[in-house]
């Protein structure tokens, strides 16, 4: 039963839609989740977590309030007008379309690694879309830089996308140790990603130069320094390896009460439907879990892990990167973060794990949240098809895939 509802849950994670339900990815996970409940497959009290085990709580608390921190602080941000401000900063400095789309493409990658990379692309995206109208652009490259960026950016912190934060709670790695080893891969996949970006869309861009004065947006001073401030305490307090969620939510409290701001407009801004989206994944991949069939899975899987370490860390870093285009990284990331325990180097295996199934988010349009969000909020101005995505994901996934994985077996032998 518990792999049944699994399955029905994935036909909507992927992106199909069956003729008698008009369900999306957050109502067919919703759905999922209570059917685990209603037929037995999972107990209330496990999905609220009334047990002292944590073993039997199905809903991570610890990544939902550590997301919704995050959301909060970066809806403070974009209620300053910071985002504008940084999309303003870089069409002033780039004098041609070229430099443009490599400035939104590292500040998308920035942004990303520290604050939720689903949110930054909700903040970038109609930005860009501004921009490059103004300036005359084709708008497919611009926008693939912010999604693009955004997955290759977010992997070098716990705070970068919601994979990441679930491996934080499963792995007990500190917040410091994590990015000393994922900083460069993620600095190269961005640097690749830019790169591959520029030679691909090399007929498509002018290379005059252009010289647009966007007027300086409204900036609440105040509100910027204080999130600003309050924001670099929550990433000082997580490299002093303080509890994440607590310490992001604080936080967020804390601009809270001295914005002196009504408080709805920033939680208006907070993607609900996000967060209801991974507590249902939660309790769906919880049931699957609880009976075993996640450790089958696995089972199925070992023979391309099987052998010595670098042949195992090569097997598991293949299979990550599929089964997060096949599975969506996600649900599995829920699935293998009880794999990673049993491979013979752990440490290695919760980085490769971070990386491949990151990476993978580029590979296809419906590869991550990061790619929906941004061609949803473009739908009518690019009509960006799934062989069209992949012409661009495949080269740039291969190839920053492969570096990014070479350098952290490079860190791994080296520290």
């Amino acid at each position: 039963m518990a792999l049944a509802i699994f399955l029905f849950t994935y036909v909507f994670i992927a992106g199909a839609r069956l003729p008698f339900l008009k369900l999306d990815r957050p109502g067919g996970a919703l759905l999922g989740a209570v059917l685990m409940v209603v037929l037995g497959v999972v107990t209330p009290a496990e999905v609220f977590g009334h047990s002292d085990n944590p073993a039997r709580h199905a809903i991570d608390g610890d990544t939902i309030i550590l997301l919704l921190g995050m959301m909060l602080l970066a809806a403070y941000l974009s209620q300053a007008a910071f985002f504008r401000t940084a999309g303003a900063w870089a069409v002033r400095k780039a004098h041609t379309p070229r430099l443009l789309l490599v400035a939104v493409t590292f500040i998308s990658a920035v942004l990303s690694a520290f604050l939720v990379n689903d949110t930054v692309c909700l903040m970038l995206t109609p930005l860009v879309l501004v921009t490059v109208e103004d300036a005359k652009l084709p708008p497919a490259p611009y926008l693939l830089a912010v999604c693009m960026g955004s997955n290759s950016g977010s992997v070098a912190t716990f705070t970068g996308n919601p994979q990441n934060m679930l491996i934080q709670g499963a792995s007990g790695l500190s917040y410091a140790s994590f990015a000393a080893y994922m900083a460069l891969p993620a600095l190269l996949s961005t640097a690749i990603v830019t790169g591959a970006l520029v030679y691909l869309f090399r007929y498509d861009l002018p290379s005059k130069r252009f010289d647009p004065q966007p007027p300086p947006p409204p900036v609440d001073r105040g509100l910027l320094w204080l999130t600003l401030i309050v924001l670099a305490g929550v990433v000082a307090a997580f490299f002093a390896g303080l509890p994440m969620s607590w310490s992001a939510l604080a936080g967020a409290a804390l601009v809270m009460a001295l914005s002196r701001r009504e408080p709805r407009e920033a939680l208006e801004r907070v993607d609900w439907v996000l967060l209801l989206f991974f507590a249902s994944l939660f309790v769906v991949v919880y049931g699957v879990n609880k009976h075993g069939w996640a450790e089958d899975i696995r089972e199925l899987f070992a023979p391309l892990m099987a052998g010595p370490p670098w042949r195992e860390t090569l097997g598991f870093a293949g299979l990550t990167l599929v089964a997060s285009n096949l599975f969506s990284n996600v649900p599995f990331v829920m699935l293998a973060r009880t794999w990673v325990p049993t491979l013979q180097n752990v440490e290695l295996g919760w980085h490769v794990l971070a990386l491949g199934s990151t990476l993978a988010g580029n590979l296809t349009l419906i590869g991550s949240v990061a790619n929906l969000i941004v061609f949803e909020a473009a739908r009518g101005k690019v009509n960006m098809t799934f062989l069209g995505y992949l012409r661009i994901g495949l080269p740039v996934t291969l190839l920053s895939f492969v570096v990014g994985l070479a350098v952290l077996l490079a860190e791994h032998a080296l520290f």
